[in-house]
């Protein structure tokens, strides 16, 4: 028989004894919170230190110098010129035709020849007219035998005043249908009415001419006229007499020079301009009526102003510029070109150079090819590059 025997069971209550953390583990967290710390911290100094290091680097870094070409401004008289845009015209041009009607039996022009003033051009058919002359010559004759024998009896007394007088009535008729016939006969030989170069010839041999119908085109070319305008404001500075120089397109870089001979006394009122013009001789006789001219008007010299290249003037809306060459004397004594922006105020521009009004001196130093580099007050060195030439230059006068 088995015994069971049961533990003995004390009054006081059964309690779990308190789970503790090892220590192991709180030295853990200890050491990943450090490491955490350290590891911002780093970042945040890190950064600190890249920022001022970039600042310092920035503050004490200098951009190596510009390479720029430079130029002098210079105190000069320049050309006072006034330029404006015109047309050649012929002193004496003309569409040669005829004054009356007829066929045309001889053409005694060759086209584009040059003739003298009265040189026969075209013949018109006048066998009538040459009859009717023929016919007042033979009446011409028998006037004069008629008023001569009358003349004789009267002084003799043997016949009367009347006779005379009929007889010196019938000659000048027979004198009067002469000259008139003959006026036809010379306006059907159609001649050149000056010194000239013929053009195109329009007719034929054959043709019934019509008065009024173009036969040929005679323009002399010894002397031509320069048509131009200008404006109301520079009218008063012109006057006849002063030079004139003209470019045409026909022979580029060859300038022709000539003299105003006539202003107009009137100003037109739609336009406000007025026309000039002025006479170009033309003794090789290469320029052409209708050619289209660029006109300069030589004025009197103004006083000597300012000048540099026109590459120089920096054109902006907030007005024109230059950069201006100084000397800057570092800590260490070494001196140093810098470009510094300057505002000026300019004039007019001729042949590629322009007047600086305001804002430069004799003597200055200005940049004139390479500004889209620079900013105001950067270092520069000056180019040992020659400065590119002005495209397509024009003659100084």
């Amino acid at each position: 028989m088995n015994i069971v025997t049961e533990p003995k069971i004390s009054g006081k209550p059964i309690t779990e004894k308190p789970h503790k953390r090892p220590v192991r583990y709180l030295r853990w967290f200890i050491i990943v919170g450090v490491l955490l710390a350290l590891l911002v911290g780093g970042l945040v100094w890190f950064n600190y230190f890249r920022g001022k290091m970039i600042a310092q680097f920035f503050a004490t870094m200098k951009p190596p110098p510009t390479s720029v070409n430079i130029a002098t401004a210079k105190s000069e008289v320049i050309p006072n010129l006034l330029t404006a845009v015109g047309d050649l015209a012929a002193v004496h041009q003309v569409n040669v035709t005829s004054d009356v009607n007829g066929r045309i039996t001889e053409i005694l022009f060759t086209a584009g020849a040059t003739v003298k003033s009265g040189t026969p051009l075209v013949q018109l058919f006048d066998a009538p007219d040459q009859g009717d002359l023929a016919s007042f010559k033979a009446q011409q004759r028998v006037a004069q035998l008629s008023l001569d024998r009358a003349k004789q009896l009267a002084e003799r007394q043997f016949g009367p005043q009347a006779t005379v007088d009929a007889a010196q009535s019938s000659f000048d008729q027979a004198s009067a249908g002469i000259a008139k016939t003959q006026a036809i006969i010379s306006q059907k030989l159609v001649r050149a009415p000056f010194d000239g170069e013929l053009g195109v010839r329009r007719v034929e041999v054959g043709q019934y001419l019509t008065a009024g119908t173009q036969i040929v085109s005679l323009t002399d070319l010894s002397a031509l006229y320069l048509n131009f305008t200008v404006t109301e404001k520079d009218s008063g500075q012109l006057k006849v007499g002063q030079t004139v120089r003209i470019a045409v397109d026909a022979y580029p870089g060859r300038p022709f020079e000539g003299k105003i001979t006539t202003i107009e006394p009137q100003i037109a009122t739609e336009t406000r301009n007025i026309r000039v013009q002025a006479t170009i001789q033309n003794p090789e006789k290469i320029l052409k009526p209708g050619m289209f001219a660029t006109t300069t008007v030589v004025l009197p010299d103004k006083p000597p102003v300012i000048i540099v290249p026109e590459t120089a003037i920096d054109y902006t809306l907030y007005g024109d510029s230059v950069y201006l060459i100084t000397e800057k004397k570092a800590e260490d004594g070494k001196t140093s070109l810098i470009a510094t922006r300057t505002f000026v105020q300019t004039g007019n521009r001729v042949h590629g150079q322009a007047e600086v009004l305001k804002g430069l001196k004799d003597g200055d130093r200005v940049v004139s090819v390479g500004q889209l580099k620079l900013q105001s007050g950067a270092p520069v060195t000056i180019s040992s590059d020659p400065t590119p030439p002005i495209p397509a230059k024009p003659p100084r006068y």
